[in-house]
């Protein structure tokens, strides 16, 4: 379950705006009511999604008609045509709009005029306190012009989403009394101009994803009336934040998803009427300034992804507090009772993807407005201590997963009644838990159990739906499972993953029924399942994985809509049924490696146009390879170990996107296919242990990405003296072409144009295996060397190790 918190950080009020918007209507003066209609008839609207133009009645007085308020003297005061699906009619100075020049408060927000410049005619609105063109169409780079040569009264201007272009012109500065200024969503591409810290009496300013840049003007946070300054989701803005005033009236400090950095200074504490402070995905350092508590009317903290360090501060007493993300920083240290104390509002804390350490405290779970608890990927140990509270905790979610948390789960856990989502992965809990040990907890969604020390018992009798109705997702990997849960009438599951257990027998066939057809995500991997139950029938499942069982008979035709099949591993002899490749048209990755599979490859595989991953090695699989096979967009093609023989088929396509093809252990003939130089992207190429023949290919030079190639124990012969002009390439770590016919003269300069064999000590502190990456899918490439006679295979490659094998062939020279 993800859950997002959304705050609304505004609601305006008359008040709020500074402006007095209670009108005393006169009568509706006959040359204001001309205007009107003479506006109405010249503009172009849906009258079917209209609910004020449509109702301006000419019997009735103008000043009665809906978003119309007039003045005591009967003189239009105000117009709110927002939302009225306007998008033509105002197009120039001439527009009798412009002639109702009694307005003080105009909105035409939530209109599309089709991007058309802003029309200089608002400057004959000269009596105007309030202009709302938000999210309007009127766009261009003179707008600034447009309304500040003659509009001295203007107090709020709104131009959201109007898609306006910069830079801000330093005319604006002429709108002296503006106490609003709201330009969020547009494009001006430039600095913010210093101007903005002159206007005296500014309150709010929101300048957000405007594709703002450069640094931001210091002087801006230190505006005395600044009540609300939001420059966020501008990720090319720079800063860094002062020393703030003592007598500040900031409310509201939003910089999420900018490049601002630094330290947040000690004075941060002196914002005494700060509400919503919003730091998070920016580049922040230093530690998290303790006067934090001194913000007694703190609702909203969000200091989320920065780089802040040193230990959490105190919050305690600050009751007016609701969420605080620290989330995915440099936070060390201990997390005590004391710190949270007297939070009566904290409904939202996630400390996750710290160094957090110590224990938990069970006071965290009891806190009066508690709902949602992200403590996951930290440091966490020792055991959850038991807390007795008379009163129910509201929590909703609790999130513990990968930690160090140990000891058998805490009672208080069974007792927290309103868990929607409780995840206690990868921890090292231990002991026996029944299922129905969280019978209380009713309304779970999620439950996670996966990769502790735990012993799970499942009921023979009792569904699991009696104890959780709503239950979506149900992950129980590495739980010592001995049984099957029964899941009939789950009608919510869409995940479910009861992989690395001791389940054992065949599948039932109501688990595909699971979830009422809408289980996604299916992993019974890691078991000891021998067949499916008869008769069975695939759903709508995106990720199927049965890998690592002993599942043996005919191969299951996976469903059309899964995305990931994985079935390695397993007993499967019987020939790849013939039409498979037409279930596979969703599919990214397919694996049916490590099995007994006999039979051709069926080039209805070839149909799979979306796969990027097929592992088909180590089978009993012969014939030729499908010539089509070649044709799609595979990222990786494992044929390795089985009987295929004939000709490597010359179809590698322009813009080949292979990065692994492994076609070793085969009897595969003839030479290397031309065609495979358009693969431009091969990481990976293993030929070896074949009877292919010819000259070493020349154009492998071509291929700058390689890493291995491996075309010992073929036929090939001839001289390599090609790789003497010069090798291409720099990340070559395994080199063999070993056992073949190759004569001549080894280049002298051949060892040492390979780089990538080279290992510096640095290299040493980066350890990784080769991974190819295809939609959120891992596959790790290995390989077979031959080590001082000994067919080696190294499932993981590591970036440091090398290997450079010509042996058995005829070359001379030193």
């Amino acid at each position: 379950m993800f859950w997002s918190v959304f705050i609304v950080l505004l609601f305006f009020t008359n008040s709020d705006l500074g402006i007095d918007l209670t009108f005393v209507s006169g009568q509706c003066l006959q040359g204001q009511k001309d205007l009107l209609l003479e506006l109405r008839n010249n503009l172009t609207y849906d009258s079917s999604l209209s609910t004020k133009l449509v109702q301006w009645n000419e019997s009735i007085d103008c000043c009665g008609w809906p978003g119309v308020k007039c003045d005591t003297m009967g003189r239009v005061s105000s117009l709110d045509l927002s939302g009225e699906s306007i998008t033509d009619g105002i197009n120039d100075a001439g527009s009798s709009l412009f002639r109702l020049v009694f307005l003080e408060n105009l909105s035409l927000a939530q209109n599309s005029f089709g991007s058309i410049d802003l029309p200089f005619g608002f400057g004959e609105l000269t009596e105007l306190r309030y202009l709302n063109l938000s999210n309007y169409g009127f766009s261009g780079y003179d707008w600034c012009n447009a309304i500040s040569s003659s509009l001295p009264n203007l107090r709020v201007l709104s131009l959201s989403n109007a898609y306006l272009t910069g830079p801000i012109d330093s005319s604006l500065v002429n709108l002296r009394s503006l106490s609003v200024i709201r330009l969020d969503g547009n494009t001006f591409s430039s600095p913010i101009p210093e101007f903005f810290a002159d206007f005296p009496n500014l309150r709010v300013l929101t300048i957000s994803s405007c594709n703002l840049s450069g640094v931001a003007p210091a002087k801006l946070f230190q505006v005395k009336s600044l009540e609300t300054l939001d420059l966020s989701e501008n990720g090319d803005l720079e800063g860094s934040l002062p020393e703030f005033p003592l007598n500040s009236s900031l409310q509201n400090l939003l910089l999420r998803i900018t490049k601002f950095s630094g330290n947040v200074s000690e004075s941060i504490g002196s914002l005494r009427m700060l509400s919503n402070i919003d730091l998070s995905d920016c580049s922040f350092s230093g530690p998290i300034p303790s006067s934090i508590k001194n913000l007694t009317q703190l609702v909203y903290l969000d200091f989320s992804i920065n780089q802040f360090v040193g230990s959490v501060p105190s919050f305690a007493f600050l009751k007016n507090l609701s969420v605080i993300n620290l989330r995915s920083n440099r936070l060390t240290g201990r997390i005590p009772d004391s710190l949270w104390e007297g939070l009566e509002n904290l409904s939202f804390l996630d400390l996750s993807g710290n160094t957090l350490e110590g224990e938990v405290p069970a006071s965290l779970f009891l806190l009066p407005s508690i709902k949602v608890l992200h403590l996951n990927n930290n440091s966490f140990s020792g055991v959850i201590r038991d807390s007795l509270n008379s009163s129910p905790s509201p929590l909703e979610v609790l999130e513990l997963k990968d930690n160090n948390v140990e000891g058998p789960i805490p009672r208080i856990l069974f007792e927290l009644q309103n868990l929607s989502s409780l995840s206690l992965t990868a921890n090292k809990f231990n002991g026996s838990v029944q299922l129905t040990d969280f019978r209380k907890l009713t309304n779970l969604v999620n439950l996670d159990l996966s990769y502790n020390h735990l012993c799970v018992h499942v009921s023979e009798t009792a569904p699991v739906s009696s104890l959780f109705p709503r239950l979506g997702t149900l992950m129980l990997a590495s739980c010592n499972l001995q049984k099957f849960p029964l899941l009939g009438n789950l009608s919510s599951l869409v995940m479910l993953d009861l992989s690395d257990n001791q389940l054992h027998g065949e599948i039932p066939n109501w688990t595909w029924e699971v979830g009422d057809g809408f289980l996604r995500f299916l992993n019974l991997s890691h078991n000891q399942f021998s067949h499916l139950q008869e008769p069975y029938e695939f759903r709508n499942h995106h990720y199927l994985d049965l890998h690592s069982n002993m599942l043996g008979g005919e191969i299951p035709v996976p469903p059309q809509t899964a995305v990931f099949v994985d079935m390695s591993s397993n007993n499967f002899s019987s020939p790849l049924p013939a039409n498979i490749g037409y279930s596979l048209t969703s599919s990214f990755f397919f694996s049916l490696a490590d099995n007994k599979i006999v039979g051709t490859i069926p080039p209805s595989l070839c149909n799979a146009t979306r796969l990027q991953i097929l592992d088909l090695s180590n089978n009993r699989l012969h014939d030729r390879i499908p010539s089509c096979l070649f044709e799609n967009s595979l990222g990786v093609l494992n044929l390795r170990r089985n009987n295929l023989s004939g000709d490597i088929p010359d179809t590698f396509p322009v813009g080949c996107g292979l990065a692994t093809l492994d076609l070793s252990w085969s009897v595969l003939q003839g030479q290397v296919p031309n065609s495979l130089v358009r693969c431009t992207e091969m990481e990976v190429l293993n030929l070896g242990n074949n009877d292919l023949n010819g000259n070493f290919p020349c154009w492998f030079k071509n291929l700058t990405r390689l890493r291995v190639l491996v075309l010992r124990k073929n036929k090939f012969h001839g001289n390599i003296s090609c790789l003497g002009d010069g090798i291409t390439w720099p990340n070559l770590q395994i080199i063999d072409i070993a056992s073949n016919e190759f004569n001549g003269v080894l280049p002298e300069n051949l060892c040492r144009d390979l780089k990538a064999l080279t290992v510096d000590q640095d290299g040493l502190d980066h350890l990784k295996f080769l991974f190819l990456t295809a939609n959120h899918i891992y596959y790790q490439d290995s390989v077979t060397l031959t080590l001082k006679g000994l067919d080696v295979e190294l499932g993981k490659i590591l970036n440091i190790f090398t290997s450079v094998d010509f042996s058995n062939n005829h070359f001379q020279g030193r």
